[in-house]
């Protein structure tokens, strides 16, 4: 019984799981965090930055990445670092468009004035690392277990993985790539070991900053749900559509989440 019970544990990524026996109800919710928000500001400050502590902890071998938040298939320093590198456009291109030539770099002719004031572009580019900074890494994914714990006949958001995204925006293809996600049990032990770095900065108070795994306890900091766990695994994006009837269908799942804890009151 004690093995089965450290198995369970050692497999749930939560900071701090709830036993299953004590589950009345539980919905998987995806969320987004945009840092650049005034409200996620304090966990986004400068040169602490959240995705900085984590990048900087996975480049130790501190912390482990993940390929998905399904946290089955553990990325390597070099796969995540990867991740984190941006992709050329020519990449993409078809087998034909390649041996055409297209997205190959060109030869340039000599030019003597290049060569009279110093060929300044040459030199610009020199070797310069070319992963993504973190500041520029500003969307977070969260994952969590919406749970109603009978016994203490309340609601808890219970995180089970943060993800690292490079925005669309960044991205040559459009769409949002993962870096990396990360278990929550594994961001909390990262954010208590470095009490300098890992701070929810409090602007009002600098007596009163607090630790990154505190402020995600106390719910410190704003987002919208994308997901809610579906038999087709689609995202409200996909459901109801994008723009602002997705950020409508947002608000709708988060007050529907409160009515329902609200309602178990008269269970």
């Amino acid at each position: 019984m004690a093995q089965q019970v450290s198995n369970t544990t050692a497999s749930n990524p939560s900071a701090r799981p709830i036993p299953e026996s004590d589950i009345l109800f539980k919905k998987t919710v995806w969320r987004k965090i945009d840092l650049r928000e005034k409200q996620n500001k304090p966990m986004f400050s400068e040169n602490r930055e959240i995705t900085k502590i984590i990048i900087n902890a996975v480049k130790s071998g501190e912390l482990t990445a993940y390929k998905t938040d399904s946290i089955n298939t553990p990325l390597t320093r070099e796969e995540f670092i990867q991740n984190m590198t941006p992709k050329e456009t020519g990449s993409q291109l078809s087998e034909e468009e390649l041996a055409a030539g297209f997205g190959q770099p060109q030869e340039e002719e000599e030019d003597a004035w290049g060569d009279a004031i110093g060929d300044t572009e040459t030199a610009a580019a020199g070797p310069v690392s070319t992963e993504f900074f973190p500041k520029q890494l500003y969307l977070l994914e969260l994952k969590e277990n919406a749970v109603f714990d009978k016994k203490r006949s309340r609601m808890y958001h219970d995180i089970q993985t943060i993800s690292i995204k490079v925005p669309s925006t960044l991205n040559p293809l459009g769409f949002e790539q993962n870096v990396g996600s990360f278990r929550m049990d594994d961001l909390v032990r990262v954010f208590r070991n470095n009490p300098e770095m890992a701070i929810w900065y409090n602007a009002q108070n600098d007596a009163q900053h607090k630790n990154l795994a505190d402020a995600f306890d106390l719910w410190l900091f704003s987002s919208y749900i994308t997901k809610i766990s579906n038999p087709g695994d689609r995202g409200l994006a996909d459901i109801y559509g994008g723009g602002e009837k997705a950020l409508l269908a947002a608000q709708e799942a988060a007050e529907a989440l409160i009515e329902y804890e609200y309602s178990l009151w008269s269970y």
